[in-house]
Parts: C-alpha cells; sequence; structure tokens
C-alpha cells in the first residue's frame, strides 16, 4: 500500500449537508483518517437545485477534506435512482482527474451503481460499505408499507411482491445490484447479522467483512454531569429517541407506561426531526410520570442528554444493521432496555435472557421498566462498556486499505 492513499468517499450526503447516521459514520472516519494522516480524502456527494445545469458539479471543502457535489435533477426514473450513467460519467471524470487509490462506497440511493463500473474500468480499487439494506429491498430498511418488519432470511426478490409497485422492475434493480457488488474487492458490514443475511441473499459472497460502526464518546467531565443530575434528582428517568413511529416501537413503549402504579419517574422523548414537528399531536399527558421532549442533539451537546437520562429505551421493532444510540448510551454507562433487533445486541453488555422479542406485547417491557424503578439509580449506574470510537474505527479501515492497495 503506497504510504499515505487518496480515498475518493462516496455517499449520497456529506458535509456541509449532513443527514443520516451512515453519514455521520462517513464523516467522523474521513476526519480521522485525515487527522491521523492514515489517509487524503477526497469526496462524492450529490445536491439536488434546480436553478443549477443537471450533472454539473460544486465544490466544498470541510475539515480539510474536498466535496465534490453533483446537482441531479428532481424528475428522474426508478432506474437512476439505483443506477444511473450520467452520474457515472461525472465520476469517471472525476477519477481521471484526481487519480485516487481507492473508492470507499458507503450510502449510494440515488448515486446508483454505476460508478462502480467506471472505477473498475480505471483499475480504483473498491470497498462497499453496507449500512442499511438498500442493496437486497428497494425499500431500504426490509420494513412493508404497513410499517411491520419483513423478516424474510434470506430475501427472496419473488416474495417482494406486495411491497413494491413493479415486480419486474424490483427484479431488474435487485439483479443490477448483485452483479455491481460483484466488482467490489471488499463488502463491510457493521454486524454479523448484516454481513449474513446480505450474503445470504445473494450480495457478494465471500467479500465480506465485518467492520463495526465507532461512536462519540463521551467528555472527560460527563461522569460529573451524570452524577450531578442524579444529585440534584433521584429519580429514573428514561430516554427514547426513536420517534413515534410503530416501527421504532413508539407503541409498545406507551402501552407499557400507560397502566403503570407508580408516577415517580420521568421520560425524555428526543424530537429528531429538523422542524420540531414529530411529537406534535401526541398526548402524553395521561402517561404516568413525568414525560418532556427534548430537541435532537449534536455530537457537540450529546453529553448534556445522556447525563440526563438513566435507561435508554431501545424498541425498534425490525432487525437493524447496527444500532448507534445503543453504543452511545452504553459507552456512558446507560442501562439500556432493548429489543432483540438483529444487529443491535451484538455489544459486550447484551443479556440474551433479557432481550424483549420483537412482537412481543408489552408485557415484558412493562416488567423491566418496573424492575429499574424498584432498584433505582444506584443499581442502573452501569460502568460504561467498551465500544469502538470513530479513531478505532478509522484504524481498523487502515486493514482492510492494506488488502486492496496494492
Amino acid at each position: 500500500m503506497t504510504k499515505r492513499p487518496h480515498i475518493l468517499l462516496v455517499n449520497v450526503f456529506f458535509a456541509p449537508y449532513t443527514y443520516g447516521g451512515a453519514t455521520v459514520v462517513a464523516e467522523q472516519v474521513a476526519r480521522e483518517l485525515v487527522n491521523e494522516d492514515i489517509a487524503r480524502v477526497s469526496v462524492i456527494s450529490l445536491i439536488s437545485r434546480p436553478e443549477l445545469q443537471p450533472y454539473s458539479v460544486l465544490r466544498s471543502q470541510v475539515m480539510g477534506i474536498d466535496n465534490y457535489l453533483i446537482n441531479v435533477p428532481q424528475n428522474r426514473t426508478y432506474k437512476y435512482f439505483y443506477d444511473n450513467p450520467e452520474i457515472g460519467g461525472v465520476v469517471s471524470d472525476l477519477i481521471a482527474d484526481l487519480s485516487p487509490d481507492l473508492m470507499h462506497v458507503h450510502c449510494i440511493q440515488e448515486i446508483g451503481v454505476d460508478i462502480l463500473r467506471v472505477a473498475k474500468r480505471a483499475q480504483v480499487p473498491i470497498v462497499i460499505s453496507v449500512h442499511d439494506y438498500w442493496w437486497i429491498c428497494e425499500r431500504q430498511f426490509m420494513v412493508k408499507p404497513d410499517q411491520v418488519y419483513c423478516a424474510q432470511d434470506p430475501v427472496q426478490i419473488d416474495a417482494c411482491k406486495g411491497c413494491v409497485a413493479d415486480l419486474g422492475a424490483a427484479k431488474a434493480r435487485f439483479q443490477t445490484l448483485q452483479d455491481a457488488a460483484s466488482l467490489a474487492d471488499v463488502v463491510t458490514y457493521p454486524s454479523h447479522f448484516a454481513r449474513t443475511l446480505c450474503e445470504a441473499s445473494g450480495l457478494a459472497p465471500g467479500l465480506g467483512v465485518v467492520w463495526e460502526n465507532g461512536v462519540h464518546m463521551p467528555r472527560s467531565d460527563f461522569a460529573a454531569k451524570q452524577a450531578a443530575r442524579r444529585a440534584a434528582d433521584p429519580r429514573i428517568v428514561f430516554g427514547f429517541v426513536g420517534g413515534p413511529s410503530a416501527i421504532k416501537g413508539w407503541l409498545k413503549i406507551r402501552e407499557a407506561f400507560k397502566d403503570l402504579p407508580r408516577s415517580d419517574f420521568g421520560v425524555r422523548l428526543v424530537d429528531g426531526s429538523l422542524d420540531g414537528s414529530w411529537w406534535a399531536g401526541q398526548n402524553l399527558s395521561r402517561l404516568p410520570g413525568e414525560w418532556r421532549v427534548v430537541p435532537r442533539y449534536h455530537h457537540s451537546d450529546m453529553d448534556d442528554f445522556y447525563a440526563g437520562i438513566d435507561v435508554l429505551l431501545f424498541m425498534s421493532q425490525w432487525k437493524e444493521t447496527f444500532g448507534l444510540t445503543i453504543r452511545e448510551a452504553l459507552a456512558r454507562g446507560i442501562k439500556v432496555i432493548q429489543t432483540d433487533s438483529g444487529g443491535t445486541v451484538e455489544h459486550n453488555a447484551v443479556s440474551r435472557e433479557r432481550l424483549i422479542a420483537i412482537g412481543a406485547g408489552p408485557g415484558e417491557l412493562r416488567r423491566q421498566i418496573l424492575e429499574a424503578l424498584d432498584t433505582g439509580t444506584s443499581s442502573v449506574a452501569d460502568q460504561p462498556v467498551k465500544v469502538t470510537s470513530f479513531l478505532e474505527q478509522a484504524v481498523s479501515f487502515r486493514k482492510i486499505m492494506e488488502t486492496v492497495i496494492k
């Protein structure tokens, strides 16, 4: 491997236009690679501005990283959302100009897989990092229109008829993405669960490795903040980040709390929307305890939120690929009550007998809530659990690069 390789990172969003957990991972790992002088990084991402020429390129720079933003028109065909030769042509020109040593592909919904073909033709090694189920599911998260987890394992495209508008088009997409993924040198997954499911479904079998996501670690004063809050108010405080959707388990949480025989606790609901609309219209006044909606947090004020809770409720009703908030909580000694939700359980603090089954009624969640209330803050104040930091994730990526860059 060259001493300081040049990585061309591709993700649908990137700073200054950040959105979604996978974008945070892509940005933070890129920042650590640059800061640690492990690699030079350039980025390709998208914008969609009608006042600009379609497929024109703007260049911005954030964190010392050049970001080449391709302007895509809004009215694109179904196929262009997963296989766009116009973007492929732009990326081909960028590869010729930038001469990268590696293309690292993250979330490319709306970018499409033609970029893999052009990288292959240019003899640029390719690493694909899978963050969700876009490669095997048209709906990206294997959640059906009725907000129920699909539960196919492995995914058989013929069984997707009830979810997709055009099964023939979905089959063409499925095959195109599988063919394109086979061009990669390595495919990374954030969990063993995600790797097993995707490879069993035909996605680049044998090319996969588990590359666990990092998280923002607590600051040095976190423990003091946490202790001060608990000293000021000894009540147990529960936290929920998932929003008021069935697939994230809100209905299960509401039912579990509704008939609790006590109210000596608090609940903090994070509003992750950009406009503060998530919890609008939700009547929380009839639920026991003190309920409060708090604004979305960023990594700079993440500690303030976690210092204000004792138990994180993670009641996802689908099999996720990772579970970022769980790791953030565990790194800060926050107790987690969670479902058996795929890659979210692959951490050192998991207790298999306490995992709540997806689809289960509110009884087991209510039991664990009452248990936490009975034992108080002293019992739920766990020691921080060792989880991967973004720096450690970047360092481990260096080992992946060494296998593909000659």
